[in-house]
Parts: C-alpha cells; structure tokens; sequence
C-alpha cells in the first residue's frame, strides 16, 4: 500500500532508483516480544535505535560495548523480527556465533570487521538476501570465503580490506557478480598505483628537462658575459694604448 502510494505520489521516482526495495516495503510495528528482546540486547551491552521515526526497523550496535562481546550476546538476534543494521566491529564474535544471524531476512547492513570470523561461518549468510553491505575488513576472510556471497543477490558493497583475499579470488568473484563493489579491488588498485607511477616519472622527467634547460640558459649567460668582459678588457686595452701614444 504504501509503495503504491509513494508511486503515485512521486511519479517516476521508483523506476529511477530513488527509493530502494526496503525503504518502499511496509513497515511493521514492533511485537512485545521484540520489545523484550531489545530490552536483553541493551542489558548485555548492545545499543538499539529504530531506523526512522515512521520506521520500525533497527540498528543494532556492539562495537561500542564496555564488556567483551561474544558468540552468545548474539543469540537474542536470532528471534528479533526486524534487524535493518547490526554492526559487531571488533567484539570478540566468532564462526559459530553466525548462526544466530542466519535468519535474519531483513538485514541490509552487516559490520564483521575485526572480528574472529574465518571462511568457516561465511556460509551462515547464506540466507540474508537482502544484505547489500557487508565489511569484512581485518578478518581471517580469504578466496575461499568469497564463494559464499556469491549467491547474496541483494550484496552491493563487500569490504575486503587487510583479508587473506587475493586479487585472483576478487575477479572471480566480480566475473559472476559484475554488479558487485568490492573495496579495495586491487587489480583496479594495482592500474591506479600504476598509473601514478608514470605520472611521477613524468614530472620528474619533466623537471629534469626544465633543469637542463636552466642549466642551459645559465651556461649561455655566463659565456655570454664572460664574452662582454673579454670585449671590454680589449676595449679597455686599446684605449688605454692609445691614451699612452697620444701622451707620448
């Protein structure tokens, strides 16, 4: 319903990409139940904020906890209804606290980095769709790992950043899933550097040739004044020679 009026209200605006599948679906209340279940998420360290005034979706934060975070603090998640963002940055999570999160269809954003998480709990993602960012920045990720989000269709943004990942791994990768953004993408890394090298070796080839050309000029100037000097000295000479046979 809402989708339906937000098309007719902005006419066009679906179609260009403007509104995205999760910000056109309705919106469902919080239950008691998720009510409790936040309540237990902040009792163990977690913050929880609704998305939005008129949106009951929830971001859910670990990374600022005061306590160690483990695999157990995440298994009131599993039986939260709507989680729009969960972010665990360097808590102490590992493979086998994923599973908790396996059921979490509504999740879009997904923060890993600097966590324990291996290859081994990738395939507990399998089943969140509507991912389309997901940080694994510092973690023990390697190629092997990447085979396991390829069926994440919803995935847009995939962060690889200090990974055991390669560039081989990547580009297998982004061969199956092109609409894919993975940060750094080093062969695209590995063009840039490139090219910047060769910019360099150009300014500096460059600056050496104006150099030369300095030296040039200056040596020119110099021969040039060394001439004037050696002209006046012989001008110098000859009137000095006459004044003496004039005196004589």
């Amino acid at each position: 319903m809402r989708k339906t009026f937000l098309a007719l209200l902005f006419p066009g605006l679906l179609l260009c990409g403007g509104l995205s599948a999760e910000e056109t679906e309705e919106k469902t209340e919080l239950t008691d139940t998720d009510k409790q279940l936040i309540d237990e998420i902040r009792t163990l360290g977690g913050q929880v904020l609704e998305l939005a005034q008129n949106d009951s979706r929830l971001t859910i934060a670990f990374h600022l906890a005061d306590n160690e975070i483990g695999d157990d603090h995440l298994k009131p998640l599993a039986r939260v209804s709507s989680i729009y963002s969960l972010n665990l940055r360097g808590t102490a999570v590992t493979d086998q606290g994923l599973p908790h999160l396996s059921g979490l269809n509504k999740l879009v954003r997904l923060h890993l980095e600097k966590t324990k998480v291996t290859d081994a709990g990738l395939p507990h993602l399998a089943g969140l769709q509507k991912l389309e960012y997901l940080n694994l920045y510092g973690t023990e990720i390697s190629d092997a790992g990447l085979e396991h989000l390829v069926g994440l269709k919803g995935l847009r943004k995939l962060y690889t950043w200090q990974t055991k990942v390669t560039e081989e791994g990547q580009q297998k990768l982004l061969a199956v899933r092109p609409d894919l953004e993975v940060i750094p993408n080093i062969r695209k890394e590995k063009i840039k550097a490139a090219a910047e090298r060769k910019r360099q070796i150009e300014d500096l080839r460059q600056q050496v040739e104006e150099a030369s050309a300095n030296i040039e000029a200056q040596t020119k100037k110099s021969e040039e004044a060394a001439k004037q000097a050696e002209e006046l000295k012989k001008t110098s000479e000859e009137a000095q020679k006459k004044a003496e046979e004039a005196a004589n």
